[in-house]
Order: C-alpha cells, then sequence, then structure tokens
C-alpha cells in the first residue's frame, strides 16, 4: 500500500461518508508531492488487537520505523471513497501525554479497489475478535451490548 498521511478531525460523527473530507485532503497532499511518493511505500497487518504499519525504503523492503494501532481504539474504517475506490481509511483514537486524546484519519492507497475492501473486511474481522476477547476478559461490562458496539464498528465498505 501507499500511506498517504494523517490528518486530525474534530467533531466526527463515525457515519457513512465521515473519512471522506479528511480523505480528499489527504489525496490533494499526495497527489501534489506525486514525484516524491513511490508505489507501495508501506505494508499494512492487520491483527487481532493490533494494525502494524510498516514503512518500506526505497527498495521496498521494510525499515526499521514502524506505526502500530490498538484495535480497540480504531472508531471506524472504510473502503468507500469517492476520491478514489482504491483508498481505504480508519480512524484512530490517538492518546496524547496529557491523556486527553485526538482522532486522527490515516489512509491508504491501495492497488485496486478489491484490495481496499478486502482491508476494510479484515479490520472489521479484527475489530470483531478483539471485542470478543476483551467480553470475555471483563475488560467491557454487559451495560454496552455487544450488537450495539459491533454496530458501532460496522465497517463501510459500500
Amino acid at each position: 500500500v501507499t500511506y498517504l498521511g494523517k490528518v486530525s478531525t474534530t467533531g466526527m460523527q463515525f457515519l457513512s461518508g465521515c473519512t471522506e473530507k479528511p480523505v480528499i485532503e489527504l489525496w490533494k497532499k499526495h497527489t501534489l508531492a506525486r514525484e516524491d511518493i513511490y508505489p507501495a511505500n508501506a505494508l499494512l497487518e492487520i491483527r487481532p488487537f493490533q494494525v502494524w504499519l510498516h514503512h518500506l525504503d526505497l527498495k521496498g523492503e521494510a525499515t526499521v520505523h514502524m506505526d502500530t494501532f490498538q484495535v480497540a481504539r480504531i472508531a471506524y474504517c472504510t473502503a468507500d471513497h469517492n476520491v478514489s475506490p482504491n483508498i481505504f481509511a480508519w480512524v484512530y483514537r490517538e492518546i496524547n501525554d496529557d491523556l486527553s486524546y485526538q482522532m486522527d484519519c490515516h489512509a491508504v492507497e491501495c492497488e485496486s479497489k478489491l484490495e481496499a475492501k478486502k482491508l476494510a473486511h479484515a479490520m472489521m474481522e479484527a475489530f470483531k475478535k478483539t471485542f470478543h476477547s476483551m467480553k470475555s476478559d471483563g475488560r467491557i461490562h454487559r451495560n454496552s451490548s455487544s450488537e450495539e458496539v459491533s454496530h458501532e464498528f460496522e465497517s463501510d465498505d459500500g
């Protein structure tokens, strides 16, 4: 994938289309600097509990630099964008040093629309496994039903 970057979002409601504006902003930055960006500059690995974004060097080999995202802090993901059907995006709750948080929209460009949709489905499966594990461990209390939380995270992949 090609990592397009991240942009902070405010006041976002996690409904269909909520990532469109941040993705357009990231897409514009990407297309302006396109000559500097090589295809496939990252590898996105989605697993239960964690998502790893491995950054690649110019030879396409993994570098030491890797971003880690906790699945439980991913609020929304989608592979349905008007600017390009090949984009997969997710909204992540970043915890600051002062324990406040901000919501960041991250996006990657995939080789195809199908690959973007596969990432959205993989993220949804990772969330389900993480959620069920947290629920069975007692880290999620009974007052939130699994249907409510699962519905809030449903992947919007078109």
